[in-house]
């Protein structure tokens, strides 16, 4: 499959930023570089998801991160549902795609953050 033409890969990862804050990022990469983007972004402590896709928006692989304990299972497995739908992926994905950017980062917009306790109530 990748024997004549090698690889062009965009590699998206969902970054822990704070327990309401993720953060989106993108990479396109070629050959060597692509492998090693896939790598960085699936090693990377504070990744939560990891996806490649090639340049039509195919997903070839996927997978979770370090930082997906630090949020929940109920939660992951939303945003894996999620994710290749969520607006904000679907944004960067278009710009490396166009090769509008090669490198690109957003804050994830998405309903599926995981609500914060409320606080004691003082009866």
């Amino acid at each position: 499959m990748f024997g004549l033409f090698g690889k062009d890969w965009n590699v998206v990862a969902v970054m822990f930023e704070r327990s309401d804050l993720y953060r989106v990022n993108g990479q396109r990469a070629k050959g060597k570089a692509a492998t090693k983007a896939k790598d960085g972004a699936r090693l990377h402590e504070r990744t939560i998801m990891w996806a490649v896709f090639d340049q039509k928006g195919a997903l070839l692989e996927s997978g979770e991160g370090p930082a997906s304990m630090q949020i929940g299972a109920k939660v992951v497995q939303q945003l894996q549902r999620e994710l290749r739908t969520n607006r904000t992926v679907l944004d960067i994905m278009k710009a490396l795609e166009t090769k509008e950017s090669a490198n690109l980062s957003k804050p994830l917009v998405w309903t599926g953050y995981p609500r914060k306790a409320p606080p004691p109530r003082d009866d």
